[in-house]
């Protein structure tokens, strides 16, 4: 049986990085291989039903990397080509160090953070997400098929938005995908609040996408390049190149619109305030109900990130200068330091602590605390300490495999079942509401299957449940 091959190549980062991505189709199994050139790569074989299907999946991977810039080449003749996925421009600070307490060098440029009380995480360009603890500590490793554009939590859950098109739930042991994008929608990034998710695309759209996985509406803008997209129960909040839109969180009803200088680069939302961050060196903070100008922060070069404390008490910002800021509430600048580890594309503050992600791949955890401040504008800066992964951590892959079980004991039991040409999960132990679906990854529903989860919990405006934790199947 012939196999049908297409070798795609890509070149980044000025030229000094390149990769190769492969797709080998032969019957009805699919063999995918990237990495690298130059180094064997990593691979994935997958089997279909049908020659038809494998056919149509080898034929969208394919048109996926194509989209993002990958070029048909012969393998060992250098042939691939340039694309830059957002102006990058990172120069070193002028200010003095800021106070970083310890970093993580995570192999890639980084966009994706998220800190809570529990861990931070990272994930980089390479589709690498690791897990530190508060101390830096080296905790877990995910690797993505794609780069990973953005981290973001839902109530208990964490979701990486990837460049393969696909939303992972990084939530239990294995990661599983949660939403799949439409094969047009090149993800800049994605927010969720109670399970629906909102995607702002290169091409200056909007996208929202419910529970079950299904389209709700998308709306066109002004401009393009859209890398802010932040969701609440009321809207979606919308920037661009052009400026910022509030849409109806419903219908997808334009609510207001807010022209910026600049093209925005970020965004970063508080209860009644947005933020939106743009290449003409300012964060704008905006009222959520009427998308009113409430304060102007002025930095000294392109944003390229911002976060706030909580309820705005202070907002933080950096630039593509490699620079961080503080600003108090009414837009005075409190300080201006160096990160020493490149620009940060990301940001996230957390009892007096500042995360970054930035340009070069470095987690920093700054030390944001007055005192500390103080030193470091004197020169007095603490020993920050360069975290190491160690060798022997293990590396967990997306898969549809599952574990299964032999007893419903210590969890909840789920049942997969048919609605016309869909298939849906309700939940079948007792004490819920078997009328309700359940929020559940599609590419492990089969008919009459029947799954045992850690839990499930109703979604905060109900009619649904969301299961969390380790999904196993029940014998």
């Amino acid at each position: 049986m012939s196999a049908q091959t297409d070798y795609l190549e890509l070149s980044e980062d000025g030229g000094s990085a390149h990769k190769f991505y492969e797709v080998v189709r032969s019957g009805t199994r699919v063999t995918i291989t990237y990495g690298r050139i130059g180094a064997p790569g990593q691979a994935k074989t997958t089997e279909f039903a049908t020659e038809a299907k494998a056919v149509a999946a080898a034929a969208k991977k394919v048109g996926e990397k194509v989209r993002k810039g990958y070029a048909p080449a012969v393998r060992g003749v250098r042939q691939a080509r340039s694309v830059t996925r957002r102006p990058v421009a990172s120069t070193r600070s002028t200010a003095r160090q800021a106070p970083v307490l310890w970093r993580f060098a995570s192999g890639a440029p980084a966009f994706g953070i998220f800190v809570d009380e529990e861990r931070c995480w990272v994930g980089n360009e390479s589709g690498d997400v690791f897990t530190l603890q508060h101390d830096g500590t080296v905790s877990g490793r995910f690797r993505l098929p794609d780069g990973v554009k953005c981290i973001v939590a839902d109530d208990f859950w964490i979701y990486a938005g990837c460049d393969d098109g696909r939303v992972y739930d990084l939530s239990g042991k294995v990661p599983r995908v949660a939403y799949e994008i439409a094969q047009d929608v090149d993800i800049y990034w994605i927010d969720i609040h109670d399970g629906t998710l909102g995607v702002s695309d290169v091409q200056g759209r909007v996208t929202t996408i419910d529970h079950e996985d299904e389209f709700q509406w998308a709306r066109n803008n002004e401009g393009d390049s859209a890398w802010m997209v932040r969701c609440d129960t009321d809207a979606v909040y919308y920037g661009d190149s052009w400026g910022v839109t509030r849409f109806d969180a419903g219908d997808g009803t334009p609510l207001w619109r807010r022209e910026l200088r600049g093209s925005v680069l970020f965004g970063w939302q508080e209860r009644d305030s947005v933020y939106a961050g743009t290449s003409r060196n300012e964060v704008h903070q905006l009222a959520k109900d009427s998308g009113a100008v409430e304060a102007v922060y002025r930095c000294d070069a392109t944003v390229y990130s911002c976060a706030t404390a909580p309820d705005g008490r202070y907002v933080f910002a950096g630039d593509s200068s490699s620079s961080i800021y503080c600003f108090d509430q009414s837009g005075d600048r409190l300080w201006k330091l160096g990160t020493g580890c490149g620009s940060a594309f990301s940001m996230q503050y957390l009892d007096g602590r500042l995360y970054i992600v930035t340009t070069n791949g470095t987690l920093a955890c700054i030390d944001a605390t007055e005192q500390a401040i103080l030193a470091a504008q004197q020169g007095s800066l603490p020993q920050a300490r360069d975290v190491k992964a160690a060798a022997s951590l293990p590396v967990v892959e997306p898969t549809v495999v599952l574990e299964t079980a032999d007893s419903a004991d210590g969890g909840i039991v789920l049942e997969c079942y048919e609605d016309g040409s869909r298939l849906r999960v309700r939940v079948v132990s007792s004490g819920y509401d078997t009328t309700w679906r359940v929020q559940f990854p599609k590419e492990i529903r089969e008919p009459g299957a029947r799954y045992l989860v850690d839990g499930v919990r109703p979604a905060g405006r109900g009619g649904f449940y969301r299961a969390y934790g380790d999904i196993r199947r029940l014998r």
